[in-house]
């Protein structure tokens, strides 16, 4: 989760560092560092909380380190060791020569910590990182390069790392490795950059290098250098970034997760651009034609996801199921390595991740990939380990999500799903006209979309009546039970009002016991397949005196005559409606969060990618 950002080269890097973590802050902001090294030694600097922080404790130092032109900073999300100024990175060892900013989580951190202390070590912090600083001191000899004593320590470690690693007695090289964690290399000329996301490196160059697992970079300001772990050469081409720094910036919004919100009709066209072949009553893929063949003779599909992600995959299964006619079970990847499910080889395996980082789901890859299966990726970012570990995958082309809470990334997984059940359906026994349909309701989608956006001001005015309330309980059914998760979510997340998401048929199975005029209920209730049922919840709360916000389709008038609060979305095809019902929930919830005062980029305990388990 954590952001690491390194610079060597031929201009201060005091600033590259800077701008870099702030870049990063959505990553972790519990605490950050920085150590920029020159000639004449190293200077670092660390603070708990936000990086401000730490840029107030710069100006008796900053003319001294401006002169750096090497180093490396990090934002961090604690993992061991409360957020203090003793456990930010970087970390050193006893001597002050080696510093080290890590990102993931060093298992057998107690047993090396143990053989540090008994070989005269004296650690500081109560972090797992220090024990690599102090560990690449133990390797470290006479004549040895730095890139030799790291290789050595990693070999001894267990666990997942993302890290970079300088040496005073090698002012202007900076050692990077990877393992289950994130870390790229940022291509320049006369200067090289390296960070745990290409957002901290895009302003300065496009050109990047992913590292594998188990890899290890050696960076000067006039080369890098790839290898393995154990010494063998590696050679890997540079890819080009597909964004600009232009996508990262609020453009007149007030916090990225507004701007991302009001980005979501744009998301949904991009994920159906070029896509859709209307005469046919198909879809092109590009990025699963490699298994097209494979692919037609699936009998069960498996999807495993995290957090919002996986609600969007349970949308999605209802799609495939309903559509495609193919079985479909829906796992949260935590759970996907500890159950021992039967599987045959007709099992195909989707992973669904807006960051294509996240470790729960990517290690449900690599064990989906143990037992045989065909693995395939629903991802975001390009060149992300998920996209590179499964066999075949479609990208969101969504653009860059800041926010910690996910809102554009949601409705363009969910239209890449209704893409995916054309597909799958095509091959099976979906009929040309099903298709055809399937894919004018897609191609609606972000007007529609628009649509519901225009009633910003009116959802605001909501938020602001219902801030007084501390539980929330939201209902849905079928497709729209994912949306009464997410909306939960989402308020969750951002304002830290409590909220549970519940399937309307389980009201009386123990959640109507929480009504009461102090427990609103968020009632999602299109007129689809299950309205009347819907209904029936709405009538049940109202009769214990809990006021009802509802969800409806457009020209319903009997909601608003039952219901406390409406809000009104188009009608779409049953199996879509997600995308239009989510976005009042997504508005509601950032509006309540606001009139409470939450920072809602960067909320409390949460990170945008979650990177160790």
């Amino acid at each position: 989760m954590c952001g690491i950002i390194g610079y060597t080269g031929k201009t201060s890097a005091l600033p590259i560092l800077l701008d870099g973590i702030k870049r990063l802050e959505y990553r972790g902001y519990d605490s950050a560092g920085i150590t920029v090294l020159d000639g004449s030694g190293a200077t670092r600097l660390r603070a708990p909380g936000r990086i401000s922080e730490l840029e107030a404790l710069l100006p008796p130092l900053e003319e001294r380190m401006a002169r750096a032109k090497a180093g490396i900073a990090h934002t961090r999300w604690a993992t061991h060791g409360a957020p203090t100024e003793k456990n930010a990175h970087p970390h050193t060892d006893c001597t002050g020569t080696i510093f080290i900013a890590h990102n993931g989580i060093i298992e057998n951190y107690s047993e090396l910590r143990n053989f540090l202390t008994t070989h005269g070590h004296i650690l500081s912090s109560e972090t797992d990182t220090e024990t690599l600083a102090h560990l690449i001191e133990h390797e470290a000899r006479a004549g040895v390069p730095l890139e030799e004593a790291a290789a050595s320590a990693l070999r001894q470690v267990k666990g997942t790392f993302g890290l970079v690693i300088m040496s005073q007695q090698e002012p202007t090289k900076i050692v990077a490795a990877r393992r289950s964690s994130p870390l790229l290399l940022g291509i320049g000329k006369g200067e090289h950059f390296v960070a745990s996301d290409a957002s901290a490196l895009v302003q300065y160059t496009r050109e990047v290098v992913y590292l594998n697992d188990d890899e290890l970079a050696v960076l000067t300001p006039q080369s890098y250098i790839l290898r393995s772990l154990d010494g063998q050469t590696v050679t890997t081409q540079p890819e080009t970034i597909d964004w600009s720094v232009d996508q990262i910036s609020k453009h007149g919004y007030a916090t990225f997760m507004e701007k991302e919100i009001f980005e979501g009709p744009e998301a949904v066209t991009n994920a159906l651009r070029g896509r859709l072949i209307n005469s046919e009553g198909r879809v092109k893929l590009g990025g699963l034609e490699a298994v097209e063949e494979r692919l037609r003779t699936i009998q069960r599909l498996v999807i495993v996801s995290c957090g919002t992600s996986y609600y969007a995959g349970l949308v999605g299964g209802l799609m495939l199921e309903e559509y495609a006619k193919l079985p479909v079970t829906v796992l949260q990847a935590s759970e996907f390595r500890y159950r021992d499910m039967p599987f045959d080889h007709d099992t195909v395996v989707l992973a669904i991740s807006q960051s294509g980082e996240t470790a729960d789901t990517l290690a449900a890859v690599k064990e989906a990939k143990r037992r045989g299966l065909l693995t395939l990726g629903l991802v975001n970012v390009v060149g992300s380990s998920i996209a590179r570990a499964t066999e075949a995958g479609v990208y969101n082309h969504a653009g860059p999500e800041i926010g910690v809470a996910s809102t554009k990334a949601f409705v363009s997984q969910l239209a890449l799903l209704g893409l995916l059940t054309v597909h799958l359906g095509r091959m099976r026994s979906m009929p040309l006209a099903v298709g055809n349909r399937i894919i004018q309701e897609l191609s609606n989608l972000p007007e529609l979309m628009r649509s519901v956006l225009k009633q910003a001001d009116d959802i605001k005015i909501l938020a602001e009546r219902y801030a007084s309330f501390e539980n929330f309980l939201y209902i849905g059914r079928k497709y729209n039970y994912p949306t009464a998760l997410e909306g939960a979510l989402k308020l969750k997340e951002i304002s830290y009002v409590h909220a549970e998401g519940h399937p309307g048929g389980e009201l009386k199975h123990g959640p109507i016991a929480l009504i009461s005029n102090r427990f609103p209920t968020v009632a999602i209730a299109p007129t689809d397949s299950v309205y009347e049922k819907m209904i029936s919840n709405i009538e049940e709360v109202r009769a214990r005196g809990g006021a009802v916000l509802a969800i409806g389709t457009a020209g319903n008038t009997n909601l608003q005559s039952i219901c406390s609060d409406v809000c009104f979305v188009p009608k779409t095809l049953e199996m879509l409606s997600p995308i239009l019902t989510v976005l009042p929930l997504q508005l509601f919830a950032y509006y309540l969060a606001t009139t409470l005062g939450r920072d809602v980029d960067k909320p409390r305990n949460l990170a945008k990618s979650v990177t160790v388990e």
